[in-house]
């Protein structure tokens, strides 16, 4: 319902010693928007701090301000708590006012490699034509990552269109619980939400169809 938020240090510990992969964890103090106050920002830096004792090889965050743009002065704070892991701007790109300007702004704090975006809006394919604006207008000075709603239907076209060499794919499936017994009268989330014995996963046949493609 709300997006990604950071994991616990144990998950990522755990990741780390099961992939040889790059590991990059989000930092997100809760969900909804992407304006926090002080004490959600410590818990950002704090979090970094964790990456840093659990050899993280990047982080993914976004900071915005009031007025729908780039909070610069913080996000520099996270980029340096941060170096030298690599840095991926999330998509709180999504949510700003003027995205060329925020493109700017992200360009000129330095030590962000991506920014992960849908091109403004609620999915990659909806929002090509302004992907491949950022494309162009960022020049190689940063990588424009497209993200949401990516599938083995549409990343041809989507990469084609960009030029783009990497995407950021969800790949989403479920699989059943192992739980016998199911209380039907209470469930641990809100009254709409997913159902309580479906677990989310990785669709390794999703995944790998789009891993195909390239």
């Amino acid at each position: 319902m709300e997006g990604g938020i950071t994991p616990s240090a144990g998950l990522i510990s755990t990741v780390k010693a099961k992939t040889s992969l790059p590991v990059m964890v989000m930092i997100r103090p809760r969900g909804g928007d992407f304006c926090y106050d002080d004490d959600e920002f410590e818990a950002m830096l704090a979090d970094i701090k964790v990456c840093h004792s659990l050899k993280v090889e990047g982080v993914v965050f976004g900071i915005l301000l009031p007025d729908g743009s780039v909070d610069k002065a913080r996000t520099k704070m996270l980029v340096d708590a941060a170096q030298p892991m690599l840095v991926t701007f999330h998509r709180a790109f999504d949510m700003v006012k003027d995205p060329f300007q925020a493109l700017e702004d992200i360009i000129a704090i330095g030590g962000i490699q991506r920014i992960l975006t849908s091109g403004c809006e609620r999915s990659a394919y909806e929002g090509l034509d302004m992907l491949v604006q950022l494309v162009k207008r960022a020049q190689d000075r940063v990588i424009i990552l497209p993200g949401a709603g990516i599938t083995d239907r549409n990343v041809e076209k989507i990469v084609a269109a960009m030029g783009a060499k990497e995407v950021h794919v969800g790949a989403g499936g479920s699989k059943e619980s192992r739980m016998e017994y199911r209380n039907p009268y209470c469930s641990m989330g809100y009254a709409v939400s997913a159902p309580e014995y479906a677990l989310k996963v990785t669709s390794e046949s999703k995944l790998g169809g789009m891993i195909q493609k390239f």
